[in-house]
């Protein structure tokens, strides 16, 4: 009996069988053979949102939520956060390794060559609400990319595949500051290719009048970290609806699209706009103590604490804390900041949150760093997208070179009716009648 896998012994039949296991996995596949009669169809997994379940096998990132561990392409977090730029980060995330000094060059002037939008792009703008979201808007923009680029549907051709890679990561900056200057009842900023990536975002959104705008550096470096913090983040809701929509070979604004849809959620993408408000219904650190109680007696929740994948602090949650002083240090200190530190450490030493391993995540301390530095909060789901858009092309290109994959199509276990009869309108009784 091989020693990589193990036996399974199905007590409806007592029929054993030997499951091949290969990097902690068992196929489920290899459950279909597991019947109880020859017409049976065979064993399948139940596994609502996929707690249990790898749909791929991927080398981009690794988590290990329970020791708090982060690495995109093997490399910890926290050293790319410290010595790199996103595009660099986006570079590694999208190739495997790090660039060179000239393939970074060369990549930043190729993506910034890119930045411009095709002129009907303004035009579809304007036919947005003042009042409409900037996700919505976003999502929208970036699908109608899809009527610009029409050669992008040649998904397996990899020339094809880069150059749109190229245009996204170049492009949905823009778009992302075109439809939140839209929002402000702003005229569009086109991009500067002068300026480095984060600082063209900074001028495509806050430029006045003046000729030559230039953001404050260390505002510039911080949003820069924020976005690699954000580049990816495995298999979550968002890079799921990527995988799950490019698996059809849709072309990638169309599929990008669909994962802005899944990150506008509040269970996803909205997370650090409900910490603002949390803390703005704290008030003061005299009102935490209050607040705690509330939380255990299940009046609301601790937002910002907690993780579906991390049992332990999360790795993103410590960088951005140390960002949050040096941005203070610029803008002026957020009395949020404070109202946070203190319910940090107030949870953090508590029983009933350290038993239930409720931990800060990113999305504890970016609002507030988001706030200080001018953003809305209709926008921080906004820049998440940004930061992912590299990530999502990773995962996307990885699916498609995998040749393990096919179109996306879970399977169910059917609860409803068994066969019955069709039955004539005069012949129906109200009582058995269901609700939509």
């Amino acid at each position: 009996m091989p020693e990589d896998s193990m036996t399974i012994i199905d007590n409806r039949t007592g029929v054993s069988y030997t499951l091949p296991v290969k990097n902690g996995a068992i196929r489920a596949m290899d459950l279909r053979q597991i019947k109880t009669s020859p017409e049976d169809f065979g064993l399948i997994t139940y596994d609502p949102a996929f707690m249990n379940t790898a749909s791929c096998e991927s080398r981009i990132t690794f988590i290990d939520g329970d020791k708090g561990i982060l690495q995109y392409r093997g490399y910890p977090i926290d050293q790319l956060a410290e010595h790199c730029t996103y595009l660099e980060t986006a570079w590694l995330v999208l190739n495997g390794e790090l660039p060179t000094e000239p393939q970074l060059e060369d990549w930043t002037c190729e993506i910034a060559s890119h930045a411009a939008v095709p002129d009907d792009i303004p035009k579809i703008l304007e036919g947005f609400r003042r009042d409409a979201h900037p996700m919505s808007v976003l999502a929208s923009l970036v699908a109608a990319l899809s009527t610009d680029y029409p050669e992008a549907k040649n998904v397996h051709d990899p020339a094809v595949r880069r150059l749109q890679i190229v245009r996204l990561l170049a492009q949905v900056p823009t778009l992302a500051a075109y439809a939140y200057r839209h929002s402000l009842g702003l005229p569009v900023v086109p991009p500067d290719p002068s300026l480095s990536y984060t600082e063209n975002f900074l001028s495509m959104l806050w430029k006045k009048n003046e000729p030559n705008y230039r953001a404050n550096p260390v505002l510039a470096r911080a949003l820069d970290v924020l976005f690699i913090l954000h580049a990816d983040h495995e298999q979550n809701c968002s890079t799921n609806a990527m995988r799950a929509i490019g698996s059809s070979l849709a072309d990638p604004y169309m599929t990008m699209a669909g994962a802005i849809a899944a990150l506008s959620g509040p269970l996803h993408g909205g997370a650090n706009e409900e910490v603002l408000k949390m803390l703005d219904e704290i008030g003061s650190t005299d009102h935490i103590p209050a607040y705690i109680q509330k939380v255990k007696s299940g009046e609301c929740k601790l937002m910002g604490f907690g993780h579906r994948v991390y049992k332990n602090y999360d790795p993103r949650a410590r960088i951005i804390k140390r960002i949050a002083e040096q941005v203070f240090a610029v803008t002026g200190r957020n009395p949020k900041l404070d109202i946070a530190i203190a319910l940090e450490k107030i949870a953090l030493e508590d029983e009933y949150f350290v038993k239930r391993k409720l931990y800060p995540n990113v999305d504890f301390y970016s609002g507030i760093i988001y706030q200080a530095m001018g953003f809305q909060p209709e926008i921080f789901t906004v820049l998440f997208a940004i930061g992912r858009n590299a990530g999502w092309l990773a995962q996307w290109q990885e699916l498609l070179a995998d040749p393990a994959q096919k179109i996306a199509r879970p399977r169910q276990v059917f609860l409803g009716s068994a066969r019955r009869e069709f039955v004539p309108m005069d012949q129906r009784g109200v009582a058995g009648a269901a609700g939509v």
